[in-house]
């Protein structure tokens, strides 16, 4: 699988959180805070991206039932 980059609502489609979740996951100070949802990386001054692999990896942990 290639690595592209997602932006947010792209990791939105892919994770089928809502945009508020999705948030709430990255937002250490929230009590929904996930420590292994992957960091976004900057792309330009106000631009951010995920790793498209890194996502993947978190669904198959987090998300998808075993």
């Amino acid at each position: 699988m290639s690595n592209n980059i997602l932006r947010f609502y792209q990791v939105i489609e892919r994770t089928g959180l809502s945009r508020s979740t999705l948030y709430n996951r990255m937002n250490p100070n929230n009590k929904s805070y996930d420590p292994s949802f992957p960091k976004p990386r900057p792309l330009g001054p106000r631009l951010v991206g995920w790793s498209s692999n890194e996502i993947e990896q978190w669904i198959e942990q987090t998300l998808k039932p075993e």
